[in-house]
């Protein structure tokens, strides 16, 4: 027996209902009595934004979902292209520019701004509106984009690519609640798919692009193709981009947003994620600077959430979203899927560069059995979900696909033949593309359509938390693991110049050195040091992905219904929604 159960309410929901289909011609619709006064309840308010034609309703999702027009999706491939696009460029921009140490750091800067920005960035577009916060922060992923490809200096690079990721923050979120804001649950899936898509691609060219572009014209490239995009996407979404506007004061904003909640959450994130960086590799675990960043941000994100519980006026993150745990276990599903996911992405062109002596470009070309197959299921998860509106199935065999997947690249060693290294990403790359979407429609369908902004901020704040440690865990565990090689280096008679490049931090960024050394007893060493390291990162990672397996099987099914009110902002629907 199929078990369905309606979603919770935590506040009214959202007034301007959009025309949905007679809900006696869906054989799908529940007959409960609950289930049809669900359908018929919404009523048209008098202050409720004009109804949209279909043509209408289909241009907005355009600018929502289609990947390939000069449209808001344009700026969130820029966003997500910058995720992975350094993949295959850190170790020639670490090299260039002498400091080794900000190999982990240039993707961990943006993943980390972003993680903290993003429910600041959605609750000031509950405040302000969708399309002022999207336009926003495109302006200012163009600035940052010149700061970064201008960089002179490892501090200039990082700081540019901080103020890239606050920016994408908020690119990254509110394309897709924009989309839950007019599209019914049901209808929702689909178009969300299509953003997956935007990110599939994103992961696909952007090691490619990011190799061919730093092998053949220069890394700074890889940041100047933000500006002619972010200048093209505002201004069709300034001219085309079509929803609710509440036309608030900025003085009234000013004072709606949750400053305590801003500070800490930004200093909790940085100060937990940097001592988890440090630890182990630039000072030990047990040592005072160590300790003290991750207890006393542990310790922030503590009062972030009684702040949010108990303080805030208009919280960033609605906590009591998240009571009862069949949402505890979508939460848990979508942060081991992150972390899991991205490292692989991010990590296996250095496993191709360093084991396998590829390219920029080649690591980026050998990725794709991965994206490929991501690209194409998640095509088809999106489509399946629209037509049979279920999706707990496809979560359980995305968590275990994918853990099989990250078990099996375990195995990837120095003489591991490409059979497998195409085969084992197929099967890991099917696994992570059926955990993309559904998660965020899981909790969405659990929730109010007045709670779907707060909830869809929340999980996607975890999500970009989780991708934010994965680069920071396989870092650390990649940089003790070559340091613990280091007596097996020097006893193949390693120079100390080449020893102390391969120690650490310095050792990712070195890669290049395997294919300078001429003694092939010496270079396959190298590469079994490599390879080994990239191992310990698999195992951790396969461990992680196992509690999502665990996880899933604790999240409930339940209907998935074709009606829809669309989501109002501003100031005066946030405190009515509260005063309920």
């Amino acid at each position: 027996m199929v078990e369905l159960e309606e979603p919770i309410s935590l506040h009214a929901s959202a007034k301007a209902v959009v025309p949905a289909e007679d809900p006696a011609k869906d054989p799908e619709s529940p007959t409960t009595a609950s289930s049809q006064q669900q359908v018929d309840a919404p009523q048209v308010s008098e202050d409720a934004p004009p109804t949209r034609s279909n043509l209408r309703l289909y241009t907005i999702l355009a600018a929502l979902s289609v990947g390939f027009t000069l449209t808001l999706t344009l700026e969130l491939f820029i966003a997500a292209l910058d995720q992975t696009i350094v993949a295959t460029a850190v170790p020639t921009i670490t090299a260039e520019l002498h400091d080794a140490t900000g190999y982990t750091w240039i993707a961990g800067a943006y993943l980390l701004a972003s993680a903290a920005t993003g429910p600041i960035w959605v609750k000031s577009s509950d405040i302000w509106g969708r399309k002022p916060a999207i336009l926003l922060s495109i302006l200012i992923f163009a600035a940052a984009s010149a700061i970064t490809a201008s960089a002179q200096n490892i501090a200039a690079l990082l700081a540019g690519r901080t103020i890239q990721g606050a920016a994408a923050g908020g690119v990254l979120q509110l394309v897709g609640i924009t989309i839950s804001d007019i599209c019914s649950i049901r209808h929702r899936a689909l178009y969300l798919s299509s953003l997956g898509l935007v990110w599939v691609l994103a992961g696909t060219t952007g090691p490619v692009i990011g190799g061919a572009l730093t092998e053949h014209v220069s890394w700074r490239w890889c940041f100047w193709i933000n500006l002619p995009v972010c200048g093209s996407a505002f201004l069709v979404i300034a001219f085309f981009l079509d929803v609710h506007n509440p036309r608030t004061k900025l003085r009234d904003g000013l004072s709606a947003i949750d400053w305590l909640g801003t500070a800490s959450i930004l200093a909790g994130t940085v100060l937990f994620l940097v001592g988890l960086d440090f630890g182990g590799a630039t000072y030990p675990w047990n040592s005072a600077p160590v300790i003290s960043f991750i207890i006393i941000g542990a310790a922030t994100i503590g009062f972030f959430l009684y702040n949010e519980k108990r303080l805030a006026r208009f919280p960033l993150m609605y906590l009591d979203v998240f009571k009862g745990w069949p949402n505890n276990a979508i939460v848990i599903t979508a942060f081991t899927h992150s972390i899991t996911s991205f490292g692989a992405e991010y990590y296996l062109p250095l496993y191709f560069q360093s084991v396998k002596q590829a390219s920029p470009t080649q690591s980026g070309v050998m990725l794709l059995p991965f994206i490929i197959t991501t690209a194409f299921v998640d095509i088809v998860s999106g489509i399946l979900i629209h037509k049979i509106g279920r999706y707990r199935e496809l979560i359980w065999a995305g968590a275990v696909f994918m853990t099989l997947g990250s078990g099996l690249c375990i195995s990837f060693w120095v003489d591991t033949e490409l059979g497998k290294l195409i085969g084992f990403q197929i099967i890991l790359g099917f696994g992570v593309s059926l955990l993309f979407q559904t998660p965020s429609l899981a909790l969405q369908n659990s929730v109010s359509q007045a709670d779907t902004a707060t909830a869809t901020s929340t999980l996607s704040f975890i999500r970009a938390l989780g991708t934010s440690i994965s680069t920071v865990i396989g870092g650390a565990v990649f940089q003790n693991s070559m340091n613990s090689q280091g007596p097996k280096l020097a006893a193949s008679g390693l120079n100390q110049t080449e020893l102390d490049a391969l120690t650490g931090y310095e050792a990712a960024a070195n890669v290049h050195i395997v294919q300078q050394l001429n003694d092939a007893r010496q270079r396959l060493v190298v590469e079994e040091a490599f390879a080994s390291s990239i191992r310990n990162m698999f195992i951790v990672y396969t461990s992680i992905a196992a509690v999502g397996v665990v996880a899933s099987v604790f999240i409930k099914q339940r209907y998935m219904s074709k009606e829809h009110t669309e989501t109002k902002t501003g100031i005066q629907n946030m405190t009515e929604q509260k005063k309920r």
